[in-house]
């Protein structure tokens, strides 16, 4: 990383805003605006194991602080709106018809286990408070579940990437390199992964949920 333009331009995005712009990309992406919080906060942590400028424990609580309360901003966002305003408008940010009916199907069968596991995928992170609120998930689960993830996620990636920087640059000559390209295919692998399972798990709930909703003798449970 060092002498890297991504190091440069870290390093003077951190002089002017300090842990702050850590902790609020991460709230407005939670809050349901799309940003690279994820890329951030790893990127953050990699800074801190390569640079020893910024201490990995501030890092962390900022992108769980941030986490936490974009999650509560977002729920009562979506609790205010409704799924009417959502409708009409959610087109804008993302949320399509198509969504909307998912994520309500969602909610009723899994509401908790989404807001935990929504942490870890991007396209629910970015979404799921908000749908939360919408269905009027009761907010002491909604807390309790977004805290456990929000801690997880964020402090979970930022530590697994500062030790994971520390240990490379400890490393010299082709061992390091060999680390870091193993490393880096790992990644790619589990990028490519994730995005074909969650395509197909996506479809197979949306069929599961025009199941449900043409059989109305079923009720969800709330």
């Amino acid at each position: 990383m060092t002498g890297s333009p991504l190091l440069h331009h870290l390093e003077s995005l951190f002089q002017h805003y300090g842990y702050g712009v850590i902790g609020v990309i991460v709230m407005l992406e939670s809050m349901g605006i799309p940003l690279p919080a994820e890329t951030l906060v790893i990127s953050a942590a990699l800074y801190c194991a390569t640079t020893h400028r910024l201490d990995i424990r501030w890092v962390a609580s900022a992108a769980i602080v941030g986490a936490i309360m974009g999650d509560n901003c977002g729920y009562l966002i979506g609790k205010w709106l409704g799924y009417p305003l959502l409708e009409r408008k959610g087109a804008h940010i993302g949320l399509t018809a198509r969504r909307l009916q998912l994520g309500r199907f969602l909610f009723r069968r899994h509401g908790g286990i989404i807001v935990f596991v929504g942490r870890f995928i991007a396209i629910l992170r970015v979404f799921v408070a908000l749908l939360a609120g919408a269905n009027h998930m009761a907010w002491p689960k909604f807390l309790l579940f977004n805290a456990m993830g929000g801690i997880l996620w964020a402090g979970g990636y930022a530590y697994a990437a500062y030790f994971l920087g520390n240990r490379i640059t400890r490393l010299s000559g082709p061992v390091g390199m060999a680390v870091a390209t193993c490393g880096g295919i790992m990644l790619v692998c589990a990028i490519i992964f994730l995005r074909r399972n969650e395509a197909r798990l996506t479809a197979e709930a949306e069929a599961t949920a025009e199941k449900e909703m043409n059989q109305p003798g079923e009720q969800a449970e709330p």
